[in-house]
């Protein structure tokens, strides 16, 4: 289910397991990272882009656990812990991995893709893709 919502709306103030994606629109790259560092849970996010500097800046300013660039969920390998932040997060460790270990860090895992063809414009384009 695809849901268009706004920040007030109760499917994006609680925090639910699919199958559901919550779409917001904003103006700016920096309205989307504010949106999302208010936000009381911290388990996922995407942005679509070309821009290699967007992407950074999202990945960088954004506080969440799992943060995807190009990848519609940005689920991690098993070989990395759940990595969920804020009210998404329940005690003092990560189920397992890495962070089992470094319990005392909050991880945050980044994946992406980036093709040839992507690097075309000079503009970042924060837009999530459409099929045509």
């Amino acid at each position: 289910a695809v849901v268009s919502t706004q920040s007030t709306g109760e499917c994006y103030r609680e925090e639910i397991f699919g199958p559901v994606l919550n779409v917001l629109e904003v103006e700016t790259l920096d309205e989307a990272i504010e949106l999302l560092n208010d936000n009381p849970y911290g388990n996922g996010c995407a942005i679509f882009t070309n821009s290699g500097a967007a992407a950074r800046k999202f990945t960088n300013e954004v506080e969440v656990g799992q943060v995807g660039v190009n990848v519609p969920i940005p689920v991690p390998l098993p070989m990395f812990s759940f990595t969920g932040s804020r009210g998404s997060f329940l005690g003092d460790a990560n189920f397992y991995g890495k962070a089992g270990m470094n319990f005392y860090t909050q991880w945050k895992t980044v994946t992406t893709l980036w093709k040839e063809e992507d690097a075309k414009t000079a503009n970042a384009e924060v837009a999530m893709p459409r099929m045509q």
